[in-house]
């Protein structure tokens, strides 16, 4: 295993990067740069525990290899994409897209937020990468919700629904959080230090069963397409620079 930079390497990276002798200077430079190692870290072993749950393994499995409990495991990644940490890495585009889903499920009448939910807020964001994929693949907004429909019909209105929409953590489902986790994984892959609304739509498919997946299969965009497409686009966004 290549070994990262030992403790004196660190310090004089942190020096050099802080471009100043100034003592408060360089322990502010050191608070980020040590903030985005955690947080590269934490992001990177959830990736992999994210695939070895992909693979059908056990909490209990992937607890004895980390060393810890399964609740310890469970609490810290299932929810993990819910640490500001994880959050802050999220453009304005993708966060609107989260807001945006809350409206979504109130339309439906959906005490919950589902892969369903986060899919069709996309389209709150026009200019977003995954939105313009979309777009550009005939998948329109209208289609999806024609196509929702069935899988995850609308209810009848309930007082319950704004009082969980409202909750201090929005009420994802399994699979929604799944994909949340999964968007931070997807950004690692493509060597990202955000998560935009491109890795959002590529981690709809590491969950073969949700509502997102089944309806953007249906519509004809299967995972190898989205991948296609997204590499395609963030070549335009490079060349345009």
């Amino acid at each position: 295993m290549t070994p990262g930079p030992d403790l004196q390497q660190l310090i004089d990276i942190i020096r050099h990067d802080a471009g100043t002798d100034d003592v408060l200077d360089q322990l502010g430079t050191a608070a980020s740069a040590i903030n985005e190692l955690t947080s590269t870290s934490d992001a990177a072993l959830g990736y992999f525990v994210d695939r070895a749950r992909g693979a059908g393994k056990s909490w209990v499995e992937i607890s004895a290899v980390l060393g810890v409990s399964k609740q310890a495991a469970h609490k810290r990644f299932a929810d993990s994409w819910t640490a500001q940490a994880v959050l802050g890495h999220y453009t304005p585009r993708t966060k609107a897209v989260l807001e945006s889903a809350k409206d979504v499920a109130r339309g439906m009448n959906h005490p919950f937020l589902g892969t369903e939910h986060l899919l069709l807020a996309l389209y709150s964001q026009p200019e977003a990468i995954a939105t313009r994929i979309l777009v550009a693949k005939g998948i329109t907004e209208e289609a999806i919700a024609a196509a929702v429909a069935p899988l995850s019909p609308a209810k009848g209105p309930s007082k319950d629904v704004e009082a969980a929409l409202s909750a201090e953590n929005p009420p994802y489902t399994r699979k929604a959080a799944h994909v949340l986790q999964g968007a931070v994984a997807e950004a690692l892959v493509l060597g990202h230090n955000y998560v935009g609304t491109e890795h959002l739509l590529l981690a709809f498919y590491r969950d073969s069963a949700s509502v997102a997946t089944e309806v953007l299969v249906g519509l004809g965009l299967d995972e190898s397409a989205a991948w296609a497409a997204v590499r395609a686009a963030l070549e335009e966004v490079t060349k345009a620079k």
